[in-house]
Parts: structure tokens; C-alpha cells; sequence
């Protein structure tokens, strides 16, 4: 993991250095953007069996393209911090031990709440940003798959967890005006329990990696 924060750490030395001048305390910036949430899904423990589940058996959640807004307020010139605003909808399906494609959780609702902190560098027209932060997934639904309905499963629970996020991007000012063009990027570092019930038995357990991958592009207003 320090290989990951290394390059945060450095940003961050690197931002004591003066940012343009259009970077001002008390600047917020509104982004419009299409998001791409690109998660991994796979098993990470087998906590519970009852049902007696295929040797190998592993798992993949789907990606996801949805409208995402994102606020950022500038503490200083060079230091910003941003939290993002949508919701993200996938199907847990086995990749192993089932049939590939063998839904397992139906329409998983995500709210990943997210806040990082941001530095921002100048580097001419293109305005680079490095950043950390920390999020909280709150899954707002979660159904059972179709191919666990037949055998009895009645519930799926997913598990709200807190998890930290790396971020890196850059800004393009168009004009004058305030507005401009975003790319972002996010590696998200977060895990989930899911559990699948017979009336009240929980028969299955397991926890996993969901660590997305998070991917914008967009439009922005400064002010």
C-alpha cells in the first residue's frame, strides 16, 4: 500500500509551490460528469455454507455508467475539497462454481458516499490535482438474485462499510468564465459481507473485494 500513497505524499510537497492565479480561497466549482463505476466483486472469505456451494466458486459485480455531480470548495489557492453526489446500480454474478453469468444479487443500489482532500498543481492550461480521502458505501437495496430464488432464499443483505479512496485528475479552464472540462479518476479500497437468508437462516456468507475503480469525464463551473 505505501506504493499507492507515495505518489499523494509527493503531490502534496509539490503543491506548497504557487498554483495559477485563477485558484482562489473561497472558489467552489460544480462538475457535471459521466461516470463509469468499474468494480471487482470477487470472494474474498467464505464465512458461511449451509447450502454446500461448488468448489471454486467465485463472483464479479458489473459496471456501471451513470450521471455524477460533483461540489469541490477551495480551502486555498492550491488545497481543495471535494465530496460527489449520485448512485450507482449492480448484479453480483458467478464467474466460478456456476454457470458464468449465474446472477447471485439482483439491482444492488450503491450510495458510495465520498469526500477526499485535493492539491492542486499548475501546470499551464491543464490543471493537474492529486488527492485522498474517505468513503462510506450504503447500499440503499439489495434483491435476490434470479438464480437463488429457486432455491429458497428469500433475503440479501449487503453490508455499509467504510473504505478510503486515492484520486488523481485534471481541470482545462475554457476562457475566461469559469467553465472548463474535468477528467477524474478514482481507486476506491473497500470490502462488503453479503449474506443470503431462507426466512430467517442465514445460509450463505461471504466477503468481498469490491475495490471500483471510479472513472469521469465532464463539464465544470467555477465561481
Amino acid at each position: 500500500m505505501k506504493y499507492l500513497l507515495a505518489p499523494v505524499c509527493a503531490a502534496l510537497a509539490l503543491a506548497a509551490s504557487p498554483a495559477s492565479a485563477e485558484n482562489e480561497a473561497g472558489d467552489v466549482q460544480f462538475k457535471l460528469v459521466m461516470t463509469g463505476v468499474l468494480p471487482d466483486g470477487e470472494i474474498d472469505q467464505l464465512n458461511v455454507d449451509l447450502v454446500g456451494l461448488p468448489a471454486g466458486t467465485d463472483t464479479a459485480a458489473n459496471d456501471n455508467y451513470v450521471p455524477t455531480i460533483a461540489i469541490e470548495y477551495f480551502v486555498s489557492e492550491n488545497f481543495s475539497i471535494e465530496t460527489i453526489a449520485g448512485t450507482t446500480q449492480h448484479d453480483v454474478d458467478a464467474v466460478s462454481g456456476f454457470a458464468p453469468g449465474t446472477e447471485l444479487v439482483s439491482d444492488a443500489l450503491l450510495l458510495p458516499a465520498t469526500v477526499t482532500a485535493k492539491a492542486h498543481l499548475d501546470a499551464g492550461p491543464v490543471k493537474p490535482y492529486i488527492g485522498a480521502g474517505a468513503a462510506y458505501f450504503i447500499w440503499l437495496k439489495d434483491d435476490p438474485g434470479a438464480a437463488t430464488v429457486p432455491l429458497g432464499v428469500t433475503e440479501t443483505n449487503l453490508s455499509d462499510e467504510f473504505g478510503f479512496v486515492l484520486q488523481a485528475g485534471f481541470d482545462v479552464p475554457l476562457g475566461d468564465g469559469g467553465f472548463g472540462l474535468t477528467v477524474d479518476a478514482k481507486r476506491y479500497f473497500i470490502n462488503t459481507t453479503a449474506q443470503w437468508f431462507a426466512g430467517n437462516t442465514l445460509v450463505i456468507e461471504t466477503e468481498h473485494n469490491l475495490d471500483p475503480w471510479v472513472l469521469s469525464a465532464g463539464v465544470a463551473y467555477r465561481f
